[in-house]
């Protein structure tokens, strides 16, 4: 079973027993949260689909972790003017383990 859900502005693939790195909420390690934004969920009994979401469905899960992803580094750059502008950013995440998927 496999659902198809969205937080924090992003649309996930998630299965039972699977890790994902997500963006950051404001929770503690070790909390269980609910994830109620689900678009779809397919089995072998069938795929249901929302309407943007499906009501009563929802995914469990538990928080891992929180981290920060590798800088990547942003370049500004104009060639003959003798201008170079570098800057760096790491974003923030949450890990989660998905415990499982509820269907509505």
């Amino acid at each position: 079973m496999h659902a198809i859900i969205k937080t924090g502005g992003k649309q996930y693939r998630v299965a039972e027993g699977q890790t994902l790195k997500i963006e950051s909420l404001p929770v503690n390690p070790g909390d269980s949260i609910e994830l109620d934004e689900v678009l779809l969920i397919s089995d072998n009994a069938g795929t249901q689909v929302g309407t943007p979401h499906i009501t009563g469905a929802k995914v469990l899960a538990n928080v891992l972790a929180h981290g920060r992803a590798p800088k990547i580094r942003i370049v500004k750059f104009r060639r003959r003017k003798h201008y170079r502008k570098q800057m760096g950013h790491r974003q923030n995440f949450t890990e989660i383990e998905i415990k499982s998927i509820v269907r509505g």
